[in-house]
Parts: C-alpha cells; structure tokens; sequence
C-alpha cells in the first residue's frame, strides 16, 4: 500500500515547471523528508534511451500512437522501478510530468481517443495515482520564447508543429493541449492545482510550497 507522497508537475515546454520541481525537491531535502526526483521521458536505464527516440528530431514523422506508445513504456518503467518502490518507502516522489501529459499532448492535442488514453494510462500507472499536481500555465508563445532563450526550444517535436500553425480542429497545437490542461483540472479540483507561470521564480515557489506543506503536514 502506498505511503509516501506523489507529486507531479505540468505544463507547456518553457512554463517553469522542471524548475519548480527541483526547487521543491531541493526544500524537501533540507527539511530532512525523504525524496526523490524523477522525469518523464525517462528516469531510468530504458526510459533514458526511449527519452533519446522522443527527443531526436529526426522521428519528426514518427506515427502518433507509436509517440503515445514509447511514452507509456517509459513510464511503466519509472513507476515499476522508481515511483512505487520509493512511494512504499513513505518517500515522497517529484515528478517532472506524469499521465496527464499524455492525456494533454495524445489526448487533446494530438486527438487519440481519451477513453484509450485513459485506459492504457491506468494500465500502466496501476496504484501510483499522483496526489496533487501542479499545472504551470503560461501562453504557448511565452512559453515557447522562454524554451528558445534557455536553449530548449529542441525538447520535444511539439513547438515545430504549433510554429507551423498545424491546425487540428480549428486550434493550434499547443493550444488545444493548454485546453486539454484545463479541462483536467475542472475534472479533478482536489488533487490538480493551475499555477500561474507568468512571475518570477520565487514568487511562484512560495505558492507551491504553501500547497504542499499542508499535504506533507498530514504524512511526515
């Protein structure tokens, strides 16, 4: 049975979020709670070489549902080997993106039918459930100015098709994936909390942080 905590962060490419995540994994640590980071795609041997295929802009005309694919291989990994063994040690587990990311970017953006997503996302996820998530929003063009200026604008093959304004259902790309984000959170007002990503560092840390001290409260 799960003892730890789950914590997970989301958002368009450039919003801060693997930011925010090491800082709150830096805070735990030097309050003595027992934690881990993590990441997705990745976070362990095969999940690092899957990372690699996703990332590599020469797969440009890789197949959605292959996309989809690597990234719940890559995350049956993690959870099997880091998340649920750390989860089990009453560690709490930081995640840089988790199951909502292939709901936003398959899901919404690429538009593959939810109701596979979500069944092959609990096929792999089985217990390790996130019990708060933190959407960092930003506008897809800030976002994706930031990602430039920090030299990560190659992290994953989506800003190319929202630059090359690829319509999908008379919105672009990254739009409908910032929707997809909503419309989680309408569904899930306990455990997803939207984060505005336009401010400083700091000021949106302090927000986080206030978040989680009441979850870590409870448990440590």
């Amino acid at each position: 049975m799960k003892k730890g905590l789950f914590i997970t962060f989301e958002g368009l490419e450039g919003c801060g979020k693997t930011t925010q995540a090491k800082m709150l994994f830096d805070f735990l640590i030097k309050q003595k709670i027992p934690s881990i980071y993590t990441k997705e795609p990745g976070g362990t041997k095969i999940g690092d070489k899957i990372r690699k295929i996703l990332l590599d802009q020469k797969n440009d005309g890789m197949d959605y549902k292959s996309e989809m694919l690597l990234f719940l291989a890559s995350r049956a990994e993690n959870v099997r080997l880091i998340i649920l063994p750390a989860l089990e040690e009453g560690k709490v587990v930081i995640s840089d993106r988790f199951y909502d990311s292939t709901t936003a970017y398959q899901g919404y953006g690429r538009g593959i039918d939810l109701k596979i997503i979500k069944h092959l996302n609990n096929l792999v996820v089985g217990k390790a459930i996130p019990d708060l998530t933190f959407i960092l929003d930003i506008d897809p063009y800030e976002g994706l100015r930031r990602s430039a200026s920090f030299g990560n604008s190659h992290e994953m093959r989506f800003e190319e098709e929202f630059l090359n304004k690829k319509i999908i259902e008379g919105k672009l790309f990254l739009e409908r994936v910032r929707h997809g984000y909503y419309q989680l959170s309408r569904e899930e007002t306990g455990r997803i909390k939207i984060i505005d990503a336009n401010r400083n560092k700091e000021d949106i840390f302090e927000e986080i942080v206030k978040i989680v001290n009441k979850k870590v409260s409870h448990i440590y």
